[in-house]
């Protein structure tokens, strides 16, 4: 795929380092596009939850399609490509969906694979070129209220970071890595994007 004449859409800050690291042209938009869509050609970029069993964190999704939360389709198209990214189904959510079995429903009702706030707000557009995305959260292994630790427009939320540590600090402490992870993963989707 050759990325000129496309915005990479980060939600996060951590999202859009890992996107300007491998060279691509990207704009922070916060969480849900909260921050404002950039003009021109989008790619919705970043870390999603599965809500199904069967994707590891770090799994790279290259979204064929992305449906609202009746699984209605928003957006259907070709991947992007990236190597070693697996095709798939992004659900557009309202909200962070955590708890196992909530996953597993929407997953049944919609036919996605994973979830994000973004993707719903690109597609709405009519300017989403793809969406390339990378698992940082399962049924089985939830955020464990680590998703308080961004703010809305997408920067660290150092109290919120805080509060999910001290309620679960195993389970922050798995989910944190697990976003390490996916970051690392998220990285070289970037670089697969932009080469």
């Amino acid at each position: 795929m050759d990325a000129d004449g496309l915005t990479i859409a980060c939600a996060t800050v951590a999202e859009l380092k890992a996107a300007r690291r491998a060279g691509l042209p990207a704009a922070l938009i916060g969480l849900g596009g909260s921050r404002g869509l950039p003009e021109g050609r989008l790619v919705s970029f970043g870390l999603a939850g599965a809500l199904r069993d069967g994707l590891a964190c770090g799994t790279v999704l290259d979204a064929v399609r992305v449906v609202d939360p009746a699984g209605q389709t928003l957006w259907s198209g070709a991947p992007l490509g990236v190597s070693g990214a697996r095709e798939a189904t992004i659900l557009a959510a309202d909200e962070i969906v955590d708890e196992p079995a909530a996953r597993r429903a929407l997953h049944e009702r919609t036919g996605a694979d994973a979830a994000d706030l973004e993707s719903g707000p690109l597609a709405r557009t009519g300017r989403l070129a793809g969406c390339l995305r990378v698992v940082s959260d399962t049924p089985a292994r939830p955020l464990n209220g680590i998703a308080e630790a961004v703010k809305p427009g997408g920067s660290i939320d150092w109290l919120g970071l805080a509060k999910a540590f001290v309620r679960a600090p195993l389970g922050f402490a798995r989910a944190a890595s697990d976003g390490r992870r996916a970051l690392g993963a998220l990285g070289g989707a970037a670089e697969g994007l932009a080469g």
